[in-house]
């Protein structure tokens, strides 16, 4: 620095090359990064949708245009595996949610004692093995599995239930599975939100004379609405993608009640005779449900600016 208090020059110029280095480390990393996900998401995606104006497979590809989407409103294999998605969907999203609000701010209580042991049983099914769940759910659901030895054993009925052989209740066991699953897993967030909550408010309702029933609806469920809305639609796209545990429970049946979206996409590519494209179109089926679905929970949730 000179008599005057200015910066030199040279000082300047070695400042700027410093920050501009800087900024090249960092556009190099974030280029990394920006490429993996052109190469990884967004050429499959686009690889994908021209997939689906063809048909057939590897050299036999041909152009059929619109084909295959007109083809979908003809498909009762694809109505049906449409209709029982949208049947998940719509049972089993709004259940886990409730579910995991209520164990929330059950285990968020700080008089509530093993409370680390109670959020760990329920959290642990979600770090569980898909496979092996499954399976084990296949048992537990079975002719001679523990859930009929149990519904006899309290007389609430005369004889085993065919669960993975009924149609409803074939559906009704999935739906159980996936809940039992992935609640635990949206309790996590609830519970890390919860934590933010000034217990203030909390206790200016209860000298209010607010009850617990008010303060949960006037004061965490609107505290909570930003990630109500994120677990919603995290949990949308998950169930509209769901196939281990139909794969491994039902294998779709019986007689394709349980087929959801993304096993009927498996088929058509591998348990089929093979037609890349339209698969490729059944599976922007999905892409379009996740956005139109995406919109409605923000448009129901309103701004959350």
């Amino acid at each position: 620095m000179n008599n005057t208090g200015s910066i030199p020059y040279t000082v300047k110029k070695k400042r700027k090359s410093g920050g501009l280095k800087k900024n090249y480390i960092g556009w190099f990393f974030i280029l990394i990064a920006v490429a993996g996900i052109c190469l990884f998401y967004f050429y499959p995606m686009v690889q994908a949708l021209l997939l689906s104006f063809q048909s057939g497979m590897g050299a036999n590809l041909e152009y059929v245009g619109l084909d295959n989407y007109i083809r979908l409103f003809s498909d009762p294999t694809f109505i049906a595996a449409l209709t029982n998605t949208m049947i998940y969907l719509l049972v089993q999203v709004p259940v886990m949610i409730v579910l995991a609000l209520f164990f929330s701010v059950l285990l968020n209580d700080a008089t509530l004692k093993f409370r680390g042991f109670f959020r760990l049983a329920i959290f642990l099914p979600c770090v569980t093995s898909l496979v092996a769940y499954a399976v084990i759910f296949k048992y537990l659901f079975g002719v001679d599995g523990l859930v009929n030895r149990f519904l006899i054993d309290l007389s609430i009925t005369s004889e085993p239930l065919n669960w993975l052989s009924d149609p409803l209740l074939a559906k009704l066991t999935i739906i159980i599975a996936i809940t039992w699953r992935w609640t635990g897993y949206n309790m996590i967030f609830y519970l890390s939100a919860l934590q933010n909550v000034d217990k203030s408010m909390y206790e200016a309702a209860k000298i209010d004379g607010a009850s617990a029933l008010q303060q949960f609806f006037y004061i965490t469920v609107p505290m909570l609405k930003p990630i109500i809305l994120f677990t919603s639609i995290i949990s949308t796209i998950g169930t509209l993608q769901i196939f281990d545990e139909i794969m491994n429970i039902t294998n779709g049946g019986p007689g394709n009640a349980t087929l959801s979206i993304s096993m009927y996409i498996y088929n058509l590519s591998f348990e089929y005779t093979p037609d890349f494209g339209y698969a490729a179109t059944v599976s922007y089926v999905i892409v379009i449900l996740v956005v139109l679905l995406s919109l409605i929970q923000f448009k129901v949730a309103g701004d959350n600016k």
